[in-house]
Formats: C-alpha cells, structure tokens, sequence
C-alpha cells in the first residue's frame, strides 16, 4: 500500500461541522468539571469519554449513542467487578475480563457501539481501579454526568438541521430531469448520432443515483428535526422538500423509460412525422414546467421572473404512423403521464 493509500484511508473527504467540534470540546469539558467537583478522587475519565462519544450531528442521534454508551458502561462494570471478585487481583483477569464481555455482548444482541463499550469499559475499570462494588457504581455515575453533560449541550447549542444538503440534492435532480426532457425534445427535432443516442441514455440512467442521493439527504434532514427545538421553524420546510421529492420519483422512472424508448427504436425517418415534432414540443414544455414546480417547491425565487406554464392539451394524432407507430404511441403515453405528474390529472 503505497503513502497514498495510506492517508486515504485515514482521512476524511469532508470535515465534521466546525459547530460540533465546538460542542464536544465544551461537553467533554463540562462533564470533566462537574464529575470532578460531585465525584471528586479520581480523574473523570469516564464522563469525559462519554461526552466525547456522545455529542452526534443531531438531539436524536445523542440520546442514540447515550443509551449505547450507559448500557455498555453499566454491563462492562458489572461484568468488571464480578470477575475481580471471582479470581481476585491479578494482571491475567483483564483478559478474562474482555473475553466475558465479548461474548455476553454477543449473547445479548448489543449494538455494536454497545458491545465495544462493554469491552472497554471492563478493560479501564480494572486497569485503573480497584473493581469494587463501590468504585464501580462510582464509574457508572461518572459515565451518566458525561453523557448527560453531551446531550444538554447538543440541545441547547444550537442543533443543526440538515437541510441544506436535501434542499441542494433534490434540486439538482429537479433541474437534471428538466434539462434530460428538454435534451430528448431535442434529440426528435433533428438527426442525432448513435452515440449521441447512448449519451443520453448514460445520463437518464445516473439519475437514479441523483435520486437516492436526495432520499437519502431528506431523510437526514428528518432525522435531525427528532427531539429537535427548531422543529417547529424547519419542520414545514423539510415537508415541503419531502413532498417535491416524492413528486419528482416517478419522472425519473419515466425520463428513463422514454430515453431508452428513443435509443433503441430511433430512425432518422421517425423525425418526418409531425406528431414528433409535437412530442418534442412537449418535452421541451415539460422541462420549463418542472424547473417551475422546483422552485416553487423549495420556495426559491429564480433570478429571473417565473414565465408561466407552457404545457398545452394532450397531442392530437390525425393518423398513425404505418413505421414507428409502437414507439410513437409509447411515447405519447409517456408524454400524457409526464403531463399528470407535473400539473395533475386534470
């Protein structure tokens, strides 16, 4: 593995939020000042660890990892003192120690956070004290302080929402499925390569992970909101990102269907009919449309002023084509069903 490998694999593509490094320095130092001055004695290790583990992006995700973290703690005491009070000192029965927390964590279906703090916190109850009862429950104490110190900071420091990221990514699939209807428009208009015909089709294709990205980022945006204080001010908005988001799925499926309609049955005859050139017309239409109801959608104003929807009645069709009727007809379907899902059944 040559050096950049290496700092590959240790570094991150992004930085955590400068807000959350800020908040963890301040919980793990909190929690070390007030387990120092309620448990005084010993160094507050364990409630400057929680703290450390705690502190998460969201309220939710904190309270997540503060039950992981007291579970494992608790059992890991427990599991401590009574194998110190079982075999007595010695060096060996931190092993045995580590080896009884790995497989009660496994007998009990813990988490993985869960089942790792068993493990350590049996290791550090009996590397730096002696395991009794009551300098366990003292540990145990210690490791609540922390976690609870994380949590109260997490939700009185401003918790973050994240909704720039889901507002960012279904936007950018909005536009990508305008601007792919607008390119099919013009891929009917005149002659086109093959290889402009396969573009087009890696294109459609990448929308479906345009669109997983954007289910994914709403759904971080949701999760932020729980136990959240700004619920009641970025809730509506996260709705409303949802709800465009859902609306713009099965234009995607379409978009894609519609592309690989046009590859595989495209002839430079089809362009003679005129019901193409229609069809084209309202692909191009639907494509102005769509960026419309994004923007509406996310509550954007658009630099310039919003022209108003250009989508016409369904297309007339005077005669079928005796050649390309199959591919003309499913394209008129999709074109009809484009047309519900942008301004409705109506």
């Amino acid at each position: 593995m040559n050096r950049f490998a290496v700092a590959a694999s240790v570094r991150s593509a992004t930085r955590i939020p400068l807000l959350q490094a800020v908040k963890t320095s301040i919980a793990t130092v909190l929690a070390w000042i007030i387990a120092g001055v309620l448990l005084p004695g010993e160094l507050p290790v364990f409630a400057a660890v929680a703290a450390l583990i705690v502190v998460q992006p969201s309220v939710n995700q904190s309270l997540t990892k503060a039950l992981e973290r007291s579970v494992g703690v608790v059992a890991g005491v427990a599991i401590a003192t009574g194998v110190s009070l079982l075999f007595g000192p010695s060096g060996w029965i931190v092993i045995v120690a580590i080896v009884v927390a790995i497989f009660a964590s496994w007998a009990l279906r813990l988490s993985p956070t869960s089942a790792n703090q068993v493990a350590i916190s049996a290791m550090l109850v009996l590397a730096l004290g002696a395991a009794t009862p009551e300098y366990a429950g003292l540990r145990i104490v210690e490791t609540l302080i922390g976690a609870a110190t994380a949590v109260v900071v997490n939700v009185l420091v401003v918790p973050p929402v994240a909704l720039g990221p889901a507002r960012s990514t279904v936007h950018l699939l909005g536009t990508a499925i305008a601007d792919h209807m607008e390119r099919l428009g013009g891929a009917l208009r005149g002659p086109v390569e093959r290889s402009q015909l396969e573009t087009l089709m890696i294109e459609a294709r990448l929308l479906r992970p345009m669109r997983e990205a954007a289910f994914d980022a709403v759904a971080g945006a949701e999760e932020s909101l729980a136990l959240n204080p700004r619920r009641g001010r970025a809730g509506p908005v996260v709705e409303e990102t949802s709800a465009l988001l859902t609306r713009l799925t099965p234009l995607v499926h379409r978009v894609v269907g519609m592309t690989r309609s046009i590859r595989d049955g495209y002839d430079p005859d089809l362009l003679d009919d005129p019901v193409v050139g229609e069809i084209a017309s309202q692909l191009e239409r639907a494509g102005h449309d769509l960026r419309i109801i994004v923007d509406a959608g996310l509550g954007t104003v658009p630099e310039d002023p919003a022209e108003p929807p250009l989508l016409t009645a369904p297309v007339a069709v005077p005669r079928a084509n005796p050649d390309h009727w199959i591919l003309i007809g499913s394209l008129l379907e999709d074109v009809r069903r484009v047309r519900e899902e942008i301004v409705g059944s109506d």
